[in-house]
């Protein structure tokens, strides 16, 4: 059994106690997602603005206990992300902040993108996005439409379609993935604004986290200048889509971490909610409570395997990601069968944590793509059984 230092220990504290500010906002951002912008002041999306923001381009971290956090950590974030998801796993992911984008300029970036970067991210709150997926493609690099082409004058302008970007429509810049030439190595990512000319977000219609504001991006001869081309300084072979990978990684535990937070929120409404239980209730109550635990330990597992730089960190990111999905799923509707065939109507919350839940097996892979990665690696022996 893992178990945490007096560090990790500390925002896990300082994050549950956070949570409980989320939990009144949370049916309010789902019926109003612009909800986010009344809400910058609470301790947790104020947190998410700044984070991950490496040490030396953040002279202001949060200080809990005596100890620093910059959010570079994967078993921090994922620590934090669980304890304050179980308040409202939206109201996170609608926060300002470089998140996804941040994890990939720090991987990529040269220090003068990094320092223009992240210098943006701290002069106020700033919404950003990464854009990767396309319609009717996915993220399948091979089938990527979106292009990076030079405009004559030393830069360059992208075309193309993404989909599915969260918080695009409310960003001021972010990451995008574009193709300068056929093949693995011709995939590229860039820096990229909302501002420019011919960059067009418009949300979509979700069901569940929909604070998050999922979104279809166009670009129609967007300027990119070529000192926001990512990786420039790099080899061939490490631009690209071996930097999506890398960056995805490092994120998939946080994403697994989301779902445990709202399977938590299920499970602690039924007891917060059902005071007297059957045997078999209670029986099932103490399953899903054992399920949670088990989930716990694997994505900790994955996210010092991924901080420690191992092998294997990429196909335990997969299984955590994959179960922590799953049991989102499975825990907020077995928690809606504890209040009877009136349960949506009568819990608005629990719907609206069963909702949220389905999201869940969206973001970042779907099951079936994380267990054909776990059985590809095992295959080729990359990780063993236990």
């Amino acid at each position: 059994m893992i178990e945490l230092d007096d560090r990790m220990r500390a925002i896990q504290r300082c994050a549950r106690d956070w949570a409980q500010e989320l939990k009144p906002l949370a049916l309010e951002l789902d019926r109003d997602p612009d909800a986010i912008y009344r809400h910058l002041d609470v301790a947790a999306v104020s947190y998410l603005t700044r984070m991950p923001i490496p040490p030396e381009y953040n002279d202001d971290p949060v200080v809990v206990d005596g100890h620093r956090f910059y959010g570079t950590g994967t078993l921090e974030r994922v620590v934090f992300v669980e304890e304050t998801a179980v308040g409202d796993a939206a109201m996170l992911l609608s926060a300002p902040g470089p998140v996804m984008s941040g994890v990939l300029v720090d991987a990529l970036g040269d220090e003068q993108q990094k320092k223009w970067f992240f210098g943006r991210i701290l002069e106020k709150p700033t919404w950003t996005f990464f854009a990767l997926t396309e319609p009717d493609r996915g993220s399948d690099a091979g089938a990527m439409q979106t292009t990076l082409t030079p405009d004559g004058n030393g830069d360059f302008v992208l075309n193309g379609a993404k989909r599915y970007i969260g918080n695009a429509a409310r960003a001021d810049l972010g990451v995008v993935f574009a193709r300068t030439r056929p093949g693995p190595l011709g995939v590229t990512a860039v820096l990229a604004e909302t501002a420019s000319p011919g960059f067009r977000a418009e949300p979509l219609d979700s069901i569940g986290l929909r604070g998050l504001r999922i979104t279809a991006v166009t670009m129609d001869d967007v300027p990119v200048p070529a000192d926001q081309v990512l990786g420039r300084h790099l080899k061939p072979t490490q631009r690209g889509m071996w930097s999506a990978v890398q960056g995805l990684n490092r994120l998939r535990p946080g994403v697994a971490a989301f779902g445990l937070g709202i399977a938590r929120a299920a499970y602690e409404y039924v007891l917060a909610n059902r005071t007297a239980l059957t045997a078999s209730e209670r029986l099932g109550l103490d399953r899903l409570g054992l399920r949670l635990e088990g989930v716990r330990q694997l994505i900790w597992r994955s996210s010092i395997a991924v901080d420690a730089g191992d092998k294997a960190a990429g196909y335990l990111a997969s299984a955590a990601k994959a179960r922590a999905s799953r049991v989102a799923e499975e825990a907020t509707l077995e928690a809606l069968g504890f209040f009877g065939p009136g349960a949506r109507l009568e819990h608005p919350l629990l719907d609206k944590l069963a909702r949220d839940a389905r999201a869940v097996e969206f973001m970042e892979g779907t099951g079936n793509i994380h267990k054909l990665n776990l059985f590809t690696g095992l295959m080729q022996g990359r990780f063993a059984r236990d």
